[in-house]
């Protein structure tokens, strides 16, 4: 079941992201690309690091989501990196990476690399590791090098959910459920396209 924290972070997310592309106007364009700019900074960093960014993911954040006496929350920590790694996907990109939908969440969108032609083994063992992160800090960086893959190949991502599961991630009884749920989507995914051809070739 889905939680008020949960629910918070996956509009909180969505809702800065729409602000960067206001009006609809493309995202790598005047103010907006300023601040992605700024944001790609944030990238491997801990919330707070870099004073020039509080506003970009601290500005309006239900008081729920907040922590206090400098130390960050897990739901900044999850809106932090998000945040942060979406900057990253959107560079040199005019189009919104960010894209709802189960087809779009972390395991299904990681597969496509896939499917495009990367080597299997090699994004599964970028992926694996990843997901063996022990924080978030160690989790952000590994991610980095696979959002890159993701915005190389135009490949989008869903980064409400995304940010769901980073919040899930650092509690220790929650970790590997979403560790799994990544495996899952990234294998299930694979299943799907394979009975699809199949079916094909079988017509």
């Amino acid at each position: 079941m889905e939680t008020g924290t949960e629910t918070g972070i996956y509009k909180y997310v969505k809702t800065q992201m729409e602000l960067l592309a206001r009006d609809g106007r493309a995202l790598e364009q005047g103010g907006s690309k300023a601040q992605l700019a700024q944001l790609r900074r944030g990238v491997g960093k801990s919330p707070g690091e870099l004073p020039e960014l509080w506003g970009m993911f601290l500005k309006s954040m239900p008081e729920g989501l907040m922590g206090k006496d400098g130390r960050p929350s897990y739901a900044e920590w999850a809106v932090y990196t998000a945040l942060t790694l979406f900057a990253l996907h959107q560079q040199g990109h005019s189009e919104p990476m960010n894209a709802e939908g189960e087809e779009n969440r972390l395991g299904r969108a990681v597969r496509k690399l896939v499917l495009l032609g990367e080597d299997e083994e090699n994004i599964r063992r970028k992926f694996s590791i990843a997901a063996r992160a022990d924080d978030m800090a160690e989790l952000s960086y590994h991610l980095k090098t696979i959002v890159k893959l993701l915005g190389n190949s135009d490949i989008r991502l869903d980064y409400g959910d995304l940010a769901k599961d980073l919040y899930w991630f650092q509690f220790d009884n929650h970790a590997d459920r979403i560790r799994l749920k990544w495996g899952q989507d990234f294998y299930r995914f694979s299943e799907a396209k394979n009975n699809g051809k199949e079916e094909k070739n079988d017509e």
